[in-house]
């Protein structure tokens, strides 16, 4: 993924851009103009992929785009109704449940479908940061989280019944934030610590509201509660700690910070994937359940096949093949070196010791080039 100030007039776009209605706004393979270019940023989309000489592999989403589109659709319905609700003095909460009835029964299927997806591949990996606009984030989270929690649910051996209370729950672990202010939620900036203690709320009123549909299983209500608990009882709104946390829950955890750490936002920019795997991995044990942190480590693709990458010597190379139970030290290809003879040399990262991985290169020198 390109940040968006790197971008250049000339480069063809390598996914396709969608609307927050599953439309397209941009196909891959379009050519980008300085026109194209600020006009996606204007709707605050601020990485991209971008196709160059180096990456050869298809990007792939771990589900199919019309079904990752539906659910989105599905979630931004059944939320916009509590929207409804939170400004409106005369709203009452038999209105809303009758209303969302339907919105939750769409969820019932949609959630079907990414299970069956999901279920249907082997080995499947977390290899695609998905791109979001801020306007969407809410809804493109909670899909998100749900893919990645159940590749997790997955790797845990879980059966098909608890990959859907997993599925349902991760859907709708943010439903709460839909009865916070909208000044406080689409804040352009850090929240004050008073506005801080309104936002914590979003798990408890979330949690309220979802006991009103009986059709939701119980270990799925609890993870819109407990999504922000810490194994070591830093989280909220309790404090928990270690097993009095639920299971599902301590999954959601894990997924839900990976996917906010990488993700753009109004005051920050997204951070890169291995990144958050590190810190997730140095907060196991601590703030993550260790089971479910050593499962999710086995399963995300910090650096997909295609990835332009420094090394700790600051040679650039490409990754040619993702090495499935030590995702941080793939296969790579040389492209630039101080040293000429180095380029075009294929280093085995699980092999080498002595190199590691820097970070995610997006400008490639000149020398060595071609």
């Amino acid at each position: 993924m390109t940040q968006i100030e790197n971008v250049k007039d000339g480069n063809i776009l390598g996914k396709t851009l969608y609307d927050g209605e599953g439309r397209v706004l941009l196909a891959s393979g379009s050519m980008l103009t300085q026109p194209i270019i600020d006009k996606i940023k204007s709707l605050s989309i601020y990485t991209l992929y971008i196709e160059d000489e180096y990456s050869e592999a298809i990007i792939e989403d771990v589900i199919k785009p019309e079904i990752r589109r539906n659910a989105i659709k599905m979630v931004r319905n059944s939320f916009y109704k509590l929207s409804k609700y939170n400004s409106k003095e005369n709203y009452t909460g038999r209105n809303l449940y009758k209303e969302s009835e339907e919105d939750f029964k769409s969820i019932y299927y949609i959630a079907t479908e990414i299970i069956e997806e999901i279920l249907s591949q082997k080995n499947v990996m977390i290899g695609l940061v998905d791109i979001k606009s801020f306007d969407d984030y809410t809804y493109q989270h909670s899909v998100n989280v749900a893919v990645i929690a159940l590749i997790i649910g997955i790797k845990l051996k879980f059966h098909k019944y608890e990959l859907f209370d997993l599925c349902i729950g991760a859907l709708l672990h943010d439903v709460g934030k839909m009865f916070i202010p909208n000044e406080i939620l689409n804040k352009k900036g850090p929240l004050t610590e008073d506005e801080f203690k309104i936002m914590k709320e979003h798990t408890v009123k979330g949690y309220d509201y979802l006991k009103g549909f009986y059709e939701i299983s119980v270990p799925a209500r609890i993870i819109s509660l407990q999504h922000h608990e810490r194994l070591g009882g830093q989280g909220y709104p309790e404090g928990r700690l270690g097993d009095k946390i639920s299971i599902l829950s301590r999954i959601v955890a894990v997924a839900d910070v990976y996917d906010a750490m990488t993700s753009d936002r109004v005051y920050r920019r997204a951070i890169q994937a291995n990144e958050a795997l590190e810190y997730i991995m140095a907060n196991s044990g601590t703030k993550f359940d260790y089971k479910v942190v050593q499962a999710f480590s086995k399963s995300v693709i910090p650096y997909p096949e295609g990835s332009i990458v420094r090394l700790s010597n600051d040679d650039i190379a490409v990754v040619i093949k993702i090495n499935e139970d030590l995702p941080l030290r793939p296969d790579i290809k040389i492209i630039y070196s101080e040293d000429d003879s180095r380029v075009d040399e294929v280093v085995k990262l699980i092999e080498e010791n002595s190199i590691v991985i820097k970070c995610i290169e997006e400008n490639v020198p000149e020398k060595n080039k071609n």
